[in-house]
C-alpha cells in the first residue's frame, strides 16, 4: 500500500515507527477466524494487548491521548481485517470517560482493559434515542450510599462479551443534557441484564441492555453529577475522527483490491485498466481516500496540538471519510463484477463492514448539522 502520506507534516518520527509496526504485527496475525465472534473479538482483544497496541486505547494519569495514533492503529487494523478495528477501538471509546475523567480506583479497569485483560462498552444509546443523547430515559436515583439505575441501552458494542460498562443516566440536575451523569458499571452488577442479542450485516457482538434497579456505589459516578452530557461529547470530541481513520483504512484496502482486479482482468484481448472509463473511476477513488486521509489526519493533529474541542473537524473527517469510503468501496465492488457481490470475497465483505460506520458515533446527518451549527455559531 501507498504509504506516502507518511511524510506528511502531520506526523512525527514516532508515528511513522508506530506505523511500521503495526503493518508487521497486522501482517502477521490478521485477519482472524470470524466463525465465532464473540470468542474472535475476545482473542483479538487479548492479543492487542499482550503486542502492547491496547496500551495507545488510554492515557496515563496527567498525559493525554494521542489521536493520531489513535487514528494510524484503526486505519492499519481497519485495513487488514474490520473486527480487529472493532476490538481496538472499542477498548478505547469503552474507556474514554475514565481516561479523561476517572479517579485512580477507576482507573484500574483502564489499565487492565489497556492489557487485554478485560473488555469494555460505551453505553449510550436508548431504544428511544439515538442521536438524542439529550432524550436518553435511564435513571439514576440517588439512594444511600450510591444510585439505582433503571431502564435499557440499546445497539451496544461488546453487549454479551464486556466485563464493564461506561453507563449513562439522568440523574435529574437539569432538564436535557445538563441532567446526566456517567457510571461505571461492571458486567456481573445485580440488575444488570442481557435482554437481546442483536445481529447485523457485519457481525460484531452487539445487545440491548437492561437494568433493573442496578445499584452502584457512589464511587461508580465519573466526574460529578449532572457532567454525563459533557463527559460523552468529549469522549466523542476525540473518537469521532478515528471512525473516519477506520473507513479511510477500509478505502484503502478496496482501491488495492480493485487496482489489483483491473489488472488481471481481461476484456477483448486487454486488462480492464487499459479502459480509461476505469481508469476514471481509479483516480476518483484515489482523490477520494487522499481528501479523506487530510481531513481524518487534520482533525487529529489539530487535536494533538492542545485543542479544547475539535467538534467541527471530527464531524468534517468523519462525514467526509464513511461517505467517501462507502462510495469508493462501491466503485471496487462494481469494478469486480459479480465476483463482487460474492460472499468471501474481500470487496463484497468490505461492503458490509463499511455501512454502520455512516451510523454510529453521529449520523451523517447529525455530522452536517454539528458543522453547520458551528458556523453560524
Amino acid at each position: 500500500m501507498d504509504q506516502s502520506f507518511l511524510d506528511w507534516p502531520f506526523f512525527e518520527d514516532r508515528h511513522r515507527e508506530l506505523a511500521a509496526g503495526l503493518e508487521e504485527w497486522a501482517a502477521a496475525h490478521l485477519p482472524v477466524d470470524h466463525a465465532d465472534v464473540d470468542a474472535a473479538c475476545r482473542g483479538l482483544v487479548a492479543a492487542l494487548g499482550k503486542a502492547g497496541i491496547l496500551r495507545h486505547s488510554g492515557a496515563d494519569a496527567g498525559e493525554v491521548l494521542d489521536v493520531r495514533s489513535l487514528c494510524l492503529i484503526r486505519e492499519t487494523l481497519a485495513r487488514h481485517d474490520a473486527l480487529a478495528d472493532f476490538a481496538f477501538a472499542m477498548q478505547g471509546l469503552g474507556m474514554g470517560a475514565i481516561s479523561l475523567f476517572g479517579t485512580a480506583r477507576q482507573r484500574e479497569w483502564l489499565e487492565r482493559t489497556r492489557a487485554g485483560e478485560a473488555i469494555s462498552a460505551f453505553a449510550l444509546t436508548e431504544p428511544g434515542s439515538g442521536s438524542d443523547v439529550a432524550g436518553s430515559a435511564t435513571t439514576a436515583e440517588k439512594v444511600a450510599g450510591g444510585y439505582r439505575l433503571t431502564g435499557e441501552k440499546t445497539y451496544i458494542s461488546n453487549g454479551g462479551i464486556a466485563d464493564l460498562y461506561v453507563v449513562f443516566a439522568r440523574t435529574g440536575e437539569a432538564p436535557g443534557a445538563r441532567g446526566l451523569s456517567a457510571f461505571l458499571m461492571p458486567a456481573d452488577t445485580a440488575g444488570l441484564g442481557i435482554a437481546e442479542r442483536i445481529e447485523v450485516i457485519a457481525p460484531h457482538p452487539l445487545a440491548r441492555l437492561r437494568m433493573e434497579d442496578a445499584f452502584l456505589p457512589d464511587s461508580a459516578l465519573i466526574g460529578r453529577p449532572g457532567e454525563g452530557f459533557k463527559l460523552a461529547m468529549a469522549v466523542l470530541d476525540v473518537f469521532r475522527s478515528t471512525v473516519g481513520a477506520a473507513a479511510l483504512g477500509m478505502a484503502r484496502r478496496a482501491l488495492d483490491e480493485a487496482l489489483h482486479r483491473v489488472g488481471i482482468r481481461r476484456i477483448q484481448g486487454e486488462p480492464l485498466a487499459a479502459l480509461q472509463m476505469v481508469q476514471g473511476h481509479l483516480a476518483d477513488m484515489a482523490l477520494k481516500i487522499d481528501a479523506a486521509a487530510l481531513l481524518v489526519y487534520r482533525a487529529a493533529w489539530t487535536k494533538d496540538q492542545g485543542a479544547a474541542r475539535v467538534s467541527r473537524e471530527a464531524a468534517m473527517a468523519k462525514l467526509y471519510a464513511t461517505e467517501a469510503a462507502q462510495e469508493v468501496i462501491d466503485m471496487a465492488v462494481q469494478l469486480h463484477g459479480g465476483d463482487g457481490v460474492r460472499h468471501g470475497v474481500k470487496v463484497e465483505e468490505l461492503y458490509r463492514d463499511i455501512r454502520a460506520l455512516r451510523i454510529y458515533e453521529g449520523a451523517s446527518d447529525v455530522q452536517r448539522l454539528v458543522i453547520a451549527r458551528n458556523l453560524l455559531g
